[in-house]
This record gives C-alpha cells, structure tokens and sequence, in this order.
C-alpha cells in the first residue's frame, strides 16, 4: 500500500488488459476491484479463467458484454459506494440489454440474496473460492438464468493458475501466498467471507516470482490475511503432513522468493503482531531486496480494548514486536491501522491509542471510525455505544498525531541517496518520475534516461507528510557517498 491516510478501496479502479490466449467468442470483460490488494491479486486470477473461456479484458466499460465488480465488505462505506456502482450499472443496461454484470468477493458472498433478488441489481454472484466456476456460471447467465456460487473451501488456493497481469505498467505485481483467516477478530467480517485459513505450495509462488521478473516485473508483494502465520507441510494440529517434505513457514519463504533475484524487490502484507517471529525480522535483515517495511496494524493501544477486538495480544506484546523491529532492523519502517471509537471504548483507552502512536512514531497508518459489520462477534456480543460525533471526534485527534509523525518520519529521510524503482512517471507531472524507496515512501524525482521497471538513484532534498523529492544522481556518485537499497 502507498503512504497516505487512506486505503485502497477509498477508489474505484477498473482494470483490464488485452486476452492471454486469444479471443476466442468476441466477448470482453470489464472488471474492477475495490478493497485490500487480495481483491486485485483475485481480479488477475478471475481474468486468467475467463481468458481461457474466450473472454478478452477491457479497458473500456462501454465495449464490455460482462461487467465484474470485485467487491469489498471491511466497512459499512466500501459496501454502500459498490451498491451506488451497481446501481448506475443497472440504469445503463436499458441501453444494453445484452450486457451482464456480476459480483464477485466478499460482498457477494455476503449479500448474494439482496442483491441477486431482493434488488435484482447483479445478475451472477461468485464467492472468492468458486472463480473455477465462473465460465459455466457466465453460460447460465447467458442462457437467462440467475447464477450463483458463494461455497467456501478449505483447500482452494488457485496455486497453479497463471494470472493475468492487469497492471500494463508492468513494474509490481502481486502474489498471492495465502487465503482465508483464523484470527476470528470480533469486528472483521473475513473469517465468514473468505473462509478458513490454507497456504499455498511455496514452489508455485517462486515460480510465480520468477515468471514475473522474466516478464519484466522488479517488485513483488506477497499477500495474504496473515502471512505471518503462512505455513506449508504442517496441519492446523501443527504436526507434519509430508515427512519427506520440508517445513516452510513464512521466513523460509521470504528467503526463497528473495533468491529468484537480486533485483527482485520483495514486501509483504499483511502481519499480524501475535505471529510475528525474530526469524522473520532476521531474513529481513540479512537481504538486501527484501524492502525495510512492516505494516503491523495495533487497531488500538489499550489491552482492555485488544481483548474485546479478540486480537490475541496485548499491548506490551504488541509493544515488545516492536522492539524487537528495532534492534533487529533499526531503519525499518513500521505502518499500522488503528481504529476510533471501537464498541465500549472510553476516553481513557482512546488516550492509550495515542500515546501508543507517540511511543510507535509510526511513518504511516490508515485510520478509520468502527463500523458495525453484519455477523461478526462484536455485532452479537457488544453494543456500538460510541457515538458518531464522538468516534469522529477521536478519529481527528488520532489524524493530527499520525500527521505529525509522518512529517518527522519522511524528514529523516531527507538527504539520503536511494536505490529507487521507478514506475511511471508522477501522477501530478508527467515529466518527472515516481517510485518508492525500500521504506515504501513515494520519492518524486527529476526524468532520468531509466525507464520504468529499471532503478535509478536518488537524492532526497525535500519532504511532505508522505512523500520525498529529490534529483537523480549517478550510480558512481551513488557508491562513492553511500546509498540505501
């Protein structure tokens, strides 16, 4: 994720590319994703399937016969601006009866009756382990039907489909290491939407990495719910499945996916503080492409709160890990989610997530007020007692300190030379480049004769709360002063 206050499901993207194997029925597919970067990895996997049943992606909504909206169901906002989208599309299809729209995600495996039925606004409904069954899902619906398939599974993983890169830049990728949760977090819906927790074999996520650095790629992130409880050959009981196979938990595979290259840069989201090893810091530590950011969400500072989120830690365990980033990396950056005004929080336990925040000094969090979420835990157990205005209220103060931190966070970052990736060039002027440095901070920088998917170094002279500027140096001015991977 990039540096800023919010995260990605705060917009719309559709994304598409051209057919990887040939467009064999004329159709196009317009997809878009909301939410975390699972949804997007999914999208990629959902465009591969439908590729093979003659479906080519497109940019342009307008040519599409079938619409996909890859959905997110983390809070009450993400649910209701999807609703709006589906809404604006069943207007449109007066002007195209023969165009189809489907949901996919955790929206629609938690709505799939409002939405196929009661509001009559999708057509197709797919859960996140039933993409297998999109193409005779798609010919049910072509042939008048109403279909659906929101199953869950406990061994679904899609380890062997090859993707289908939506990003034409061609610069990052996703893969997906993981699927499902058993953290079962009181006021998180993905446990119910996404299904039980199961790691994918780690030889096919290499393969993965090193098909995307032979295609161009230099920047991998590894995905899952929890990736720091990945583990392959071992069952939930913790015993070996495989004894002529190894054990591979998460910093095994880091160590594996960062030797397909040098050059292939590795992150990773999203950690949990009750997994986190020292092992996983030491591998960290010990390569040079494997980027120096954490995103550790604490979601508040105070125990009491902790306990009824059913996080699994307190906050001196939480307060440990990081120590343990510290010695172990002392320039790693550390982001984290913190949520305002959580069932029965008082002032006293939101002060806690402050001063947490002042101890921490993170360089980035996302920041959100608690909102309800159908069939979880704290939905049944807890009233949400905090009111509106107030949770607004903590949510500002909780703003302003992240601010703040971010502000002296990308300050020390000013004047230090680093080894940048560059992507493309600056949303806000086409003739300067952006990238990010290991720290995952957005450096803005003057053209250089690289191009994207190549790194250039740069020297930092100037900062906002999220991002640093800076002009290109030479690679030899680069070695001679010292730079940071």
């Amino acid at each position: 994720m990039r540096p800023g206050n919010h995260t990605i499901d705060e917009e719309r993207q559709g994304e598409a590319v051209g057919p990887r194997s040939g467009n064999k029925g004329g159709r196009k597919l317009y997809l878009e994703s909301y939410g975390c970067q699972m949804n997007f990895s999914d999208s990629e996997i959902v465009a591969s399937i439908l590729a093979d049943a003659g479906y080519a992606t497109t940019k342009e909504e307008g040519e599409a016969d079938l619409i996909l909206l890859n959905t997110c169901s983390i809070r009450d906002n993400a649910e209701q601006r999807i609703r709006h989208r589906l809404q604006h599309l069943k207007r449109g299809k007066r002007n195209n009866p023969k165009l189809k729209v489907g949901i996919l995600g955790c929206m629609a495996e938690r709505l799939r009756d409002q939405l196929l039925e009661e509001e009559k606004l999708v057509d197709l409904v797919v859960g996140p382990d039933a993409y297998r069954d999109l193409p005779r899902l798609v010919d049910e619906v072509e042939g008048g039907q109403k279909a659906v398939n929101t199953l869950l599974s406990r061994e679904e993983t899609y380890a062997e489909i090859q993707p289908v890169r939506l990003d034409d830049k061609g610069v990052t990728g996703f893969i997906s290491i993981m699927r499902g949760c058993d953290n079962m977090c009181s006021f998180c819906v993905v446990p119910f939407t996404r299904g039980r927790e199961r790691s994918r074999d780690p030889q096919s996520i290499v393969s993965e990495a090193h098909d995307l650095f032979a295609k161009g790629y230099r920047e991998v992130t590894l995905l899952g719910q929890n990736v720091d409880s990945y583990k392959w050959n071992v069952d939930v009981k913790g015993q070996v499945k495989d004894p002529e196979q190894p054990i591979v938990r998460f910093a095994q595979l880091m160590d594996l996916v960062s030797d397909v290259n040098p050059d292939l840069r590795v992150r990773f989201s999203t950690s949990h503080p009750k997994d986190m090893t020292d092992e996983v810091l030491e591998v960290m530590a010990r390569k040079d492409n494997l980027c120096k950011y954490i995103h550790l969400p604490v979601q508040s500072g105070h125990s009491d709160v902790l306990k009824r989120m059913n996080r699994g830690y307190t906050r001196e365990w939480y307060k440990n890990r990081i120590a343990a980033i510290r010695r172990i990396m002392p320039d790693c950056a550390i982001s984290t989610d913190v949520i305002a005004g959580f069932c029965g929080e008082t002032l006293e336990e939101h002060e806690a997530t402050l001063s947490l925040m002042n101890e921490v000094r993170y360089e980035m969090a996302y920041m959100f007020k608690y909102s309800e979420r159908p069939r979880t835990l704290a939905e049944r157990k807890f009233e949400d007692d905090v009111p509106e205005e107030e949770k607004g209220r903590r949510l500002s103060e909780i703003i302003s300190v992240q601010k703040g931190h971010s502000m002296e966070r990308t300050a020390a970052q000013c004047g230090k030379i680093y080894r940048i990736l560059v992507e493309g060039p600056s949303k806000k002027n086409k003739e300067e480049y952006q990238g990010r440095n290991t720290y995952n901070t957005v450096v803005v920088f003057s053209r250089t004769d690289e191009q994207p998917g190549q790194y250039a170094y740069v020297r930092t002279t100037d900062h906002t709360a999220a991002t640093l500027r800076g002009e290109s140096v030479e690679e030899a001015v680069a070695v001679k002063e010292g730079f940071v991977a």
